[in-house]
């Protein structure tokens, strides 16, 4: 298992599958199964049952997880896909930056 590029609130571009090309933010990063949940992709039907009284049950429309390497990180500053780069500071933190541009990524 190696280190997910993604983290929860990066901004994402899909690059394969169906929803190619659609912008959105990471809800949630699961790296032990190498997927992520961007908000407003991947869109699959849910039927629910109502579990109380006086609830409706239904068919719903939620965003379901898709695989990490169907996504790559938009840069804020350049505003391009960008790979993610890791550099070691002399304090010994590990910041990501963008290797189009060099900004550096929250952490």
């Amino acid at each position: 298992m190696s280190k997910m590029h993604l983290r929860a609130g990066d901004n994402v571009v899909v690059i394969s599958g169906k929803d190619r090309g659609k912008k959105g933010k990471v809800l949630m990063a699961y790296p032990k199964t190498g997927r992520v949940l961007v908000e407003g992709v991947a869109f699959a039907t849910k039927h629910t049952k109502p579990k109380q009284m006086g609830q409706t049950g239904g068919i719903v429309k939620q965003e379901a997880a898709i695989d990490a390497s169907n996504v790559m990180h938009v840069c804020g500053k350049c505003h391009k896909a960008t790979r993610i780069a890791r550099k070691v500071l002399e304090d010994g933190s590990t910041v990501r930056y963008c290797k189009k541009c060099g900004e550096v990524f929250s952490n």
